[in-house]
């Protein structure tokens, strides 16, 4: 799959996956945001959420395309075993919130939260997507998870979506046996 990654990157269908500007250990950027539950508008302040346990922030393209939809659903099926781990995954993209309350109940499914990633979150946490050196407005697919003490526990920078969640509750179960 990285071959094929690769291949699209190349003829420009992708762009190439950034390098995360926050390394394991850097203290995480706050920052407040607008998003969506099951439908319903809600206020995400990264600080409040981590005061309740750690944060898996995820940040995805653009919702309802095929790999941001498989991801949704696979975060979805694992939110038993997050919240177990005590931790909260929220989804990030540039998407507009109209687009943000669908994507919260249809891909979903009403089990984690998304929210708008604006300008200035995108440049914090260096997730701006470019395609052929050109930002495209929208967020590289970076997954960070976040301890409770605000400092980036991992991350994780791929296209690909299948390694994100299982990469993500591994790091959250690591910090519950801390």
């Amino acid at each position: 799959m990285k071959r094929l990654s690769a291949f699209l990157c190349a003829l420009g269908l992708f762009g190439t996956p950034a390098m995360a500007a926050l390394p394991v250990g850097a203290q995480a950027p706050a920052f407040v945001t607008k998003g969506a539950l099951a439908g319903k508008d809600f206020t995400f302040n990264l600080r409040a959420a981590l005061a309740k346990g750690p944060v898996v922030l995820y940040f995805y393209p653009k919702a309802f395309t095929q790999g941001c939809t498989l991801e949704a659903h696979a975060f979805a099926e694992a939110m038993p075993e997050f919240r177990a781990a005590g931790a909260q995954v929220v989804g990030l993209s540039a998407d507009d919130l109209p687009t943000l309350r669908r994507f919260s109940t249809e891909a979903c499914r009403d089990a984690f939260p998304v929210a708008v990633a604006n300008a200035a979150t995108i440049r914090a946490y260096d997730v701006a997507l470019t395609r052929n050196g050109a930002q495209t407005g929208m967020t590289d697919r970076t997954s960070y998870v976040i301890g409770r003490n605000g400092r980036v526990v991992m991350v994780h920078s791929d296209l690909d979506w299948r390694e994100h969640v299982k990469l993500t509750l591994a790091a959250v179960k690591t910090l519950k046996t801390k």
